[in-house]
């Protein structure tokens, strides 16, 4: 039987004694402060270039943020959305992912601050995530991006983002994707609950009362649990999308969900590779200060989005 890496634990056991509310009891701007609070900590990691820049958009300009890792090169593009159940977490809290993943890569990383529920409700972060992808393939050149190499990445309900985009533009016919990485997605609908959810569902760093609170903020009040878009693992043809990247934990309500998608993604005959960790819990790739694993984890990761670049093994 698998055991939690004794660096989560610690993790785990510092939380639990700090005493403080769970996050999804919290009205949702407290929420975002004690996430920001949690993961914007240290010196920022060092890289060429970041810069925000501003997607114009109907609803008004959409806020990204670009890594640039080698000046004045033309670079393969990445588009990441962050995770935090479609309601937490911004472009700050994930920097130091974006840093880590750009350099390894030697990609250029765009992450985008979509918006949030409950204020936007679904489609609002999928519309918004299209929108940007549109304006990417338009306006390369602001970005020293390389507009027929572009990939999308998510963690968590960014990882579902990341999914329903490249099921939208197959759908539109296009842009081509050239890879879709997706880090503990959410895949599906918590109910009815899968063994991984009914197993972990408490006592982790995710579990079923912060997903049930994202699933309220996110619904709208009309939806349907056939939509692919919402629920990637219920599209009903996942033949045509770019080659996958799936990771999942063990220790995680999603992993079940995550697993799902990558078998339904070769059955389909899309090229996939799924890396699962089985001493890790959800949210790990966003503790490389403080999990060994999760930093080696994060350098393949980035190794891997350089591959499929056709660029090397990154750094």
């Amino acid at each position: 039987m698998s055991t939690l890496d004794p660096q989560a634990q610690a993790l785990l056991d510092t939380a639990a004694a700090s005493g403080l509310p769970p996050v999804y009891t919290l009205p949702h701007q407290e929420a975002r402060k004690r996430m920001r609070t949690a993961f914007i900590q240290g010196d920022s990691e060092p890289i060429e270039t970041v810069r925000d820049v501003c997607v114009p958009a109907g609803h008004g300009d959409i806020p990204a943020r670009l890594y640039h890792p080698s000046k004045g090169d033309e670079l393969p593009l990445v588009l990441f959305f962050h995770g935090g159940g479609w309601t937490v977490n911004d472009l700050d809290t994930h920097d130091r992912l974006c840093t880590l993943l750009a350099n390894g890569s030697r990609s250029a990383f765009l992450s985008v601050d979509y918006r949030r529920a409950p204020e936007n409700k679904y489609p609002a972060a999928l519309d918004d995530a299209w929108r940007v992808l549109e304006w990417v393939v338009d306006n390369p050149g602001r970005l020293q991006a390389d507009a027929t190499r572009i990939a999308v990445a998510g963690d968590s309900s960014g990882g579902t983002i990341a999914a329903a985009l490249a099921l939208l533009a197959r759908d539109r016919g296009g842009p081509r994707l050239v890879q879709q990485v997706l880090i503990y997605p959410v895949t599906d609908y918590l109910d009815p609950p899968t063994g991984s959810y009914v197993e972990h569902a408490n006592g982790y760093s995710l579990n079923l009362p912060f997903m049930e609170w994202s699933w309220r903020n996110y619904l709208p009040e009309s939806w349907s649990r056939d939509d692919g878009y919402l629920f990637p693992l219920r599209a009903r043809n996942l033949g045509g999308l770019p080659p996958a990247l799936v990771v999942t934990a063990e220790f995680d309500p999603l992993k079940d969900e995550g697993t799902a998608y990558a078998r339904r993604l070769r059955t389909a005959g899309v090229p996939t590779e799924h890396w699962h960790f089985e001493d890790q819990m959800h949210g790990f790739v966003m503790q490389t200060r403080t999990i060994t694993r999760a930093r080696t984890a994060v350098h393949d990761v980035a190794r891997h989005i350089a591959a499929a670049f056709g660029h090397g093994k990154g750094v």
